[in-house]
């Protein structure tokens, strides 16, 4: 028995707090979960979730493009021809808007109905830390031996005269009331280039706007290349090199002026500019937790703070900000403190995915970070239309590439940008996690027709170092 009101309270109810939550009270821990939202978290209310949805009904403007090239027509719907014909198209972005958030609604029923299963108590509030074991929420003060803080991060804008009144970011992109004719994306990181994708798909005017010269920064370069070029084909306007220097209202639409003095109106400016940790206002200071300069909260490789009683997971840690991270963490927090099983997550060999248009998937070291580390390398690398692309007339390319250790024969690290890039680099990732070498790889036999085979079937260097 403790003096606490509970084992472990848990502020935050997105995936990484949710799993930690079960799992300790699997354990036989007294839990609390605070959370002044719904149940979900960044991932399945604001990010992942509803955003792969809207993924999914952009891409099938471009399905029925390619669809002409198998033989399907555009038909006058006044002809007599069959009524099963594909004729006269058209996007209902409501209906899509008010399906998606449908399906939201019932996957917060789930992980709502996830912490009831498991005895874990929900408290609805915006919690706020007032010492090393107390949490104070709608003004009523709970107590417990350990605090896990597991809030995720917020979309953050620039600095940029007026950039913070007269744009959105992801979180309203996903619940614009209509679809716009012209689209400004600010930045070139996954969330920029995913939703670049997205308003491109459904037929808006849309613009990429970034500093660097090529989108996904911290990417293979090859797979940056490949990617510059879809876009651009898909129809999306890539301005590299540029920023925005201020943004104001323009009647219905907004007036932005670039760095590079051209000026443009379009209907939404979309920030992708990056996402910072949710520590404002948390009462970190009252326990005098340590955060770093971006604002993160300081943890070991077992996820404690440098308070003895407070712990945190996920992307308010910054480490790897993705959610199957955060999930991992939470449920190697709870078998360490509350199931006497200590681990570790392990971090090493992340895959993670772009959803792109098209879309890519990576795990492993690229070729700039052996360049940068030094390391004796082979490189195997292909680009080819695929088998779609040849009789659809697109002439988009798909791009693999495999690391390979010269010494050990190791596969170090695998990309791919293409069709089902995502699906595939998830099975190769368990290859490399495995510590399968080039030799396994060229031991495969693949299956043919596919774009997959093409990773063991890959047999001679591009170059070395």
């Amino acid at each position: 028995m403790t003096d606490f009101d509970f084992d472990l309270i848990t502020i935050g109810a997105g995936s990484g707090g949710v799993r930690a939550s079960r799992i300790a009270a699997s354990h036989g821990a007294k839990v609390a979960v605070i959370e002044e939202d719904r149940p979900g978290g960044t991932c399945v209310l604001r990010g992942c979730v509803p955003k792969k949805l809207l993924v999914y009904g952009a891409a099938f403007s471009a399905d029925l493009e390619d669809a002409i090239g198998f033989g399907w027509e555009d038909v006058d719907p006044n002809s007599d021809r069959s009524p099963d014909q594909v004729h006269d198209w058209a996007h209902d972005w409501g209906k899509l808007i008010a399906t998606k958030n449908t399906e939201l609604d019932r996957l917060a029923g789930i992980y709502t109905s996830l912490l009831d299963n498991a005895g874990v108590t929900l408290i609805e509030g915006r919690g706020r830390i007032t010492g090393p074991n107390t949490v104070a929420v709608n003004g009523k003060t709970y107590s417990a031996e350990k605090i896990l803080i597991a809030v995720g991060g917020w979309p953050s804008l620039p600095d940029i005269p007026g950039l913070k009144d007269n744009a959105i970011t992801s979180n309203e992109a996903l619940n614009l009331s209509h679809r716009p004719d012209q689209v400004l994306v600010f930045g070139s990181g996954y969330i920029a280039v995913e939703f670049a994708g997205i308003f491109n798909g459904f037929g808006a005017e849309t613009h990429l706007v970034y500093r660097a010269d090529l989108p996904l920064r911290g990417f293979d370069q090859d797979i940056r290349d490949g990617f510059a070029e879809a876009a651009s084909a898909r129809g999306i306007n890539l301005h590299k090199g540029v920023t925005i220097a201020s943004v104001e209202a323009a009647g219905d639409q907004k007036k932005v002026k670039l760095s590079n003095g051209e000026v443009m109106l379009v209907d939404v400016v979309m920030a992708a500019t990056g996402r910072a940790p949710m520590t404002d206002d948390l009462g970190l200071d009252m326990a005098g937790v340590k955060t770093n300069e971006k604002g993160a909260i300081v943890v070991d490789a077992d996820s404690r703070t440098n308070v003895p009683s407070i712990y945190a997971i996920g992307d308010v840690t910054d480490r790897i900000n993705l959610t199957p991270v955060a999930i991992a963490g939470g449920h190697a927090f709870a078998d360490t403190f509350f199931g006497q099983h200590p681990r570790r997550p392990d971090h090493s060999n992340v895959a993670s995915a772009v959803f792109s248009m098209p879309p890519i998937g990576s795990v492993g070291i690229t070729e700039d970070d052996a360049k940068a580390k030094n390391l004796d390398v082979k490189i195997f690398a292909t680009s080819f239309r695929a088998m779609k692309n040849t009789i659809s007339g697109r002439q988009e390319k798909t791009v693999m590439k495999l690391i390979v250790d010269a010494e050990s024969d190791v596969v170090l690290g695998a990309h791919m940008l293409g069709p089902d890039a995502p699906e595939i680099i998830q099975g190769i990732a368990i290859a490399i996690k495995a510590g399968a070498t080039k030799a396994d790889f060229d031991a495969t036999i693949g299956i043919h027709p596919t774009a997959a085979e093409e990773f063991v079937t890959m047999r001679t260097p591009k170059s070395g170092r």
